[in-house]
């Protein structure tokens, strides 16, 4: 099966080269995660995440709530010395269970490898975020190529595959553990664009794009899960399906509310349908803390250039000729440049006045700024003016690989 697969028709040249690429971006996390595991500095928060997580799939508390972690039953091979402000670590009401599942699903089989804390549990502990790192990367080439054509996902691809920020989120200690909620926002806006175009068609499309609504489901799920102030998604999804497809607007509704009802269930399955739990843990939720105060701050939009260009140099450099091109170029301002960099500005706009976006949201503007410059360079590089700027991005995207590897290579010194 996998060999008629591979020689299918939907299997050629760029499938192998953005495959190639991607295992380029795992090799870059696997070396940062087995430098950093040397380091004396114990990552507390991951450890907690991974407790409560399994302690949950092993039939106890249901994990991210208050009450969720016992301190004196911490296992001491891994909470030996640990630190006083980690109990206020111990619940969020910012996430659901599903961000605390994630982390403790690889020590299911083996929960010795954890409360032990065997050679081998800081690999296990990585496999999930590995898996949406790449699944992440996968995602930005398909729906760039999509858009732009081989150019357009190629470059998308080479941002990410050398962002700092893409790299550090998946293996550095000390993250978040946001690329789950990224991938999730990321396939939410996407795979609600493609599902409002299939409506075009003549056929039943409720039912025959049950694969597609399952899948912005899934979406949903995975962003209102990790973070729920992601759940502001929603209804911006709901808005560029019904600006896609203006001619079926009841179908438009039945497909969302089918791919939110999908979501609903899986997020309850996450508290193991515990409705009393659920309910319980939704008066505690937090769904969006604004401070209106932020946007009259420079500071606020200093931090916000800044972490641009600590996520991607590269992206930092481009974006201002990229953005000339766009305002000034009447060929470049359509709608598949256009949702991506409102997208953006709305995930920034978003983390520069809410604390509780500046993790997810500042990375999901940066995979939506990837790909709208990716859609402006793919539009330039069809001018006259092609080569030139094929060289201006080859020169800048192999300095920025070429650094990061250095980079890498220094923490093997």
């Amino acid at each position: 099966m996998l060999r008629r697969f591979l020689r299918s028709r939907y299997v050629g040249r760029p499938q192998y080269l953005a495959a190639a690429l991607l295992g380029v971006y795992l090799l870059q996390c696997l070396w940062l995660a087995e430098r950093t595991r040397e380091l004396p500095v114990r990552d507390w928060e991951q450890a907690l995440r991974i407790y409560q997580g399994l302690q949950q799939w092993r039939g106890g508390v249901i994990a991210g709530l208050p009450g969720s972690v016992r301190f004196n039953s911490l296992p001491d091979a891994q909470f030996r010395g640990a630190p006083p402000w980690l109990q206020l670590h111990a619940w969020s009401p910012d996430r659901s269970p599903l961000y605390y599942l994630i982390a403790g699903a690889p020590f299911v089989p083996w929960p010795r490898q954890f409360t032990e804390a065997r050679p081998l549990w800081p690999w296990l502990a990585l496999t999930p975020y590995l898996f949406f790192g790449v699944m992440l990367g996968g995602s930005l080439w398909y729906v760039a190529r999509r858009l732009y054509g081989n150019a357009g996902g190629y470059i998308a691809l080479l941002l990410y595959c050398f962002s700092p920020a893409m790299i550090l989120n998946v293996a550095a200690p000390g993250n978040r553990a946001e690329m789950g909620a990224v991938w999730g926002a990321f396939g939410a806006v996407f795979t609600a664009i493609a599902v409002a175009h299939t409506l075009y068609a003549p056929r039943e499309v409720v039912l025959w794009n049950w694969r597609r609504i399952l899948l912005l489901g899934l979406s949903f799920v995975l962003a209102v899960g990790n973070q729920f102030s992601l759940a502001i998604l929603l209804p911006v999804a709901l808005l560029l399906m019904l600006w896609v497809a203006p001619v079926r607007p009841w179908t438009v509704l039945g497909i969302f509310g089918a791919a939110a009802a999908i979501a609903f269930l899986l997020l309850l399955a996450s508290y193991f349908f515990r409705l009393h739990v659920f309910w319980d843990a939704m008066a505690l939720t937090r769904f969006f803390v604004a401070d209106p105060q932020a946007f009259a701050s420079a500071l606020s939009y200093r931090e916000c250039l800044r972490s641009i260009w600590h996520a991607s140099p590269p992206l930092a450099v481009a974006s201002p000729a990229v953005l000339l091109a766009y305002f000034s170029w009447k060929r470049a301002r359509y709608f598949g440049n256009t949702v991506p960099l409102l997208m953006a500005v709305l995930c920034f706009a978003l983390s520069i006045g809410s604390t509780q976006f500046y993790g997810a949201c500042q990375l999901a503007g940066v995979i939506f700024l990837f790909v709208f410059v990716a859609g402006v360079l793919a539009d330039l590089l069809e001018t006259r003016y092609g080569l030139l700027v094929m060289a201006a991005l080859g020169g800048v995207l192999i300095a920025s690989a070429l650094w990061n590897v250095v980079q890498l290579a220094r923490l093997g010194m």
